[in-house]
């Protein structure tokens, strides 16, 4: 992090700096609406009585309206620009965020909570890419973080909002209605920011790209613009010569089959049960609605602070130690978490366990799975197919998402709290299994040398 802070000293560019915050705050509106919903639901279900399914529908069609919203951001980006795109998915997020807080029944909820997930999987898609294609290369992996940071400090913004408006009138409706003001913020920010120079050079307009690019690389003496134009042109060449059904070749058959496996670990280990039922667990334990929002801020901080010692260490201990020892440590805590709704005595005599237990499980996966999936998917692939193959692993991590949020209460009611915990774990360590097999270490490889050791 302090070669990225002097880097980014090096490039003497506020402009860069300033419009990368305002694209991250497309990973901010994902990160508010993981969280909002955990505490939202104790209210919304004392509420408007939904059932075991409908509650869990109101978690989950947000993450089906994402995978839509991620499968068409591609087409859409190159269509209108990123830009564009993301000043719509702003706007439609304010609209599903007033409309979910207005909502008179159970079906206008899920109805609009499935339009913001088609924000959210818009701009989880193209946040990232926006800020990878203005951002000079020695500095993107740590610009590009800032939505990861964005995601985790949406998600604490979240448990923050909820605790505060946990005694307001309509407390659901307010906890919901806020997060139009960072969808706007995002609509109305993105309007003040350039095009990016590798869609204004994918539509024919290269002057401008190149006023553009070197707007954005002033005061970087290091920066070589016309070296990056043509990075550009032969990048758009290769994209266009690929089609999704060229991930299917031999030579990228591994590398494919590692980014979904990733991308279904990612979920099945159960970590969007903490983010979204956080509350629902901890009220389990005999807490009030008011104290298990309080323990879940706790959650969220961890979250925060985990991630970034993430961001530290993954260019210096790399990739694949990090995802080990992340994963092992989510392992034990859903072991934890297991035993403890398994045995009476502990429920009774050592509430504080299972806060400890999510806590412990957050810590796990914000230094291993988190950051390193979305880390890896985009250097595993060649440049040619790179856009082609995350989005493939986007939509799988968001199906996945989808199956772990709409299948817990039922799953809790079916093979008991524990059981659900005690499933996890065994996914955990057959996750773990894979890792050690196939994932490979992408610190300080050349792309070549990793498509070697992944066709070997």
């Amino acid at each position: 992090m302090s070669t990225f802070i002097q880097e980014m000293r090096a490039t003497d560019n506020r402009l860069l700096l300033r419009i990368s915050i305002i694209a991250a705050v497309g990973g901010l509106l994902f990160g508010y609406d993981t969280g909002v919903i955990s505490g939202a639901l104790l209210y919304i279900t004392a509420d408007l009585k939904p059932s075991t399914f409908e509650a869990e529908a109101i978690v989950a069609v947000l993450l089906l309206g994402a995978m839509v919203g991620a499968l068409g951001s591609g087409y859409l980006a190159d269509r209108v620009s990123r830009k564009w795109t993301k000043v719509i998915s702003g706007t439609v997020y304010v609209v599903g965020a007033l409309g979910c807080a207005l909502s008179v029944s159970t079906g206008m909820l899920i109805g609009f909570r499935f339009l913001l997930g088609l924000s959210v999987g818009t701009a989880s898609f193209v946040s990232p890419l926006y800020i990878s294609e203005v951002s000079p290369p020695r500095v993107r992996g740590g610009l590009v973080s800032f939505n990861q940071m964005a995601i985790v400090c949406g998600i604490l913004l979240a448990y923050i909002v909820n605790f505060v408006f946990r005694d307001f009138p309509d407390q659901w409706r307010w906890m919901l209605g806020v997060a139009a003001i960072p969808g706007a913020v995002l609509a109305v920010g993105m309007l003040t920011v350039p095009h990016t120079p590798r869609w204004l050079t994918l539509v024919g307009r290269e002057d401008e790209a190149r006023e553009v690019l070197e707007e954005l690389r002033s005061g970087d003496d290091k920066a070589d613009p016309d070296q990056e134009m043509e990075d550009i042109k032969e990048a758009n060449e290769q994209e266009r010569s690929t089609t999704v059904r060229t991930l299917l070749e031999p030579r990228l058959r591994a590398a494919l089959l590692v980014g979904i496996v990733l991308a279904v670990a990612q979920q099945f280990v159960g970590v969007n049960t903490v983010i979204y039922y956080a509350p629902t667990i901890l009220s389990d334990t005999g807490l009030t609605n008011s104290a298990a929002l309080a323990s879940t801020m706790i959650v969220g901080v961890t979250n925060v602070v985990f991630t970034v010692v993430a961001v530290l260490l993954l260019d210096k201990v790399g990739r694949g130690a990090l995802l080990l020892t992340g994963s092992v440590v989510l392992l034990v805590a859903l072991v934890v978490l297991g035993i403890y709704f398994t045995s009476p005595t502990l429920q009774a005599d050592y509430g504080w366990l299972a806060l400890a237990g999510l806590v412990l499980f957050i810590a796990g996966f914000a230094i291993g799975l988190g950051p390193v999936f979305w880390l890896m998917i985009s250097e595993i692939y060649p440049i040619g197919v790179r856009s082609k193959a995350m989005s493939v692993c986007t939509i799988v991590n968001w199906g996945a998402n989808f199956l772990v949020a709409q299948t817990f209460l039922t799953l809790s009611g079916a093979i008991s709290r524990q059981g659900v915990f005690f499933l996890y774990a065994g996914l955990a360590v057959l996750a773990i299994g894979f890792f050690i097999k196939w994932v490979p270490e992408t610190k300080d490889k050349s792309l070549e040398t990793l498509q070697e050791e992944l066709t070997h």
